[in-house]
């Protein structure tokens, strides 16, 4: 499997540009066409389809430029995440990031948990749903810390314990 964003040419891409270039050119002959038509007929019926036309081929070369526009926006930004990660992402990515991002998504649970907490303490006596669903929150967002914990490659967590 390549890393997200990678130069290797894949058929789905290919496809694309071959289908958008296709298109241009069949909306140009379209366009062509209808003015080669109205010309000789020089009525107002055919210069209505020229410009509808020629609407339909602008609207067309304005979605197709921005769609190949954002798309290769947003491969420069996936080539410049992977290189930011430290090349591929083999292996599930490099231990540094792998560590790092498995500690910052424990602690956005935590976070979870301590705020679940809190609503509890607002809650409790008062509204009995409310607390429910923070209960059923926090075993979510425990069961699901603790399958990353259990789950990573480097070893157990480990740490000084601070109250």
């Amino acid at each position: 499997m390549q890393p997200l964003g990678t130069s290797g040419k894949t058929a789905g891409k290919g496809l694309s540009l071959r289908m958008g270039g296709v298109g241009m050119a069949i909306m140009l002959v379209v366009f062509l066409v209808a003015v080669v038509f109205a010309a000789n007929e020089n009525d107002v019926v055919g210069w209505l389809v020229v410009i509808i036309s020629l609407g339909w081929l602008l609207i067309f070369s304005f979605v197709v430029f921005t769609v190949r526009s954002a798309a290769r926006k947003a491969s420069a930004r996936i080539d410049e995440f992977n290189r930011a990660a430290g090349g591929g992402m083999a292996g599930g990515g490099p231990a540094g990031t792998s560590a790092a991002m498995r500690d910052q998504k424990l602690d956005h649970s935590f976070k979870i948990v301590q705020v679940q907490a809190r609503v509890i303490r607002d809650h409790l006596g008062t509204d009995q749903g409310m607390v429910d669903r923070a209960l059923e929150t926090i075993e979510i967002t425990s069961h699901n810390a603790r399958s990353m914990m259990k789950n990573d490659d480097d070893g157990p967590v480990e740490g000084t314990v601070v109250d």
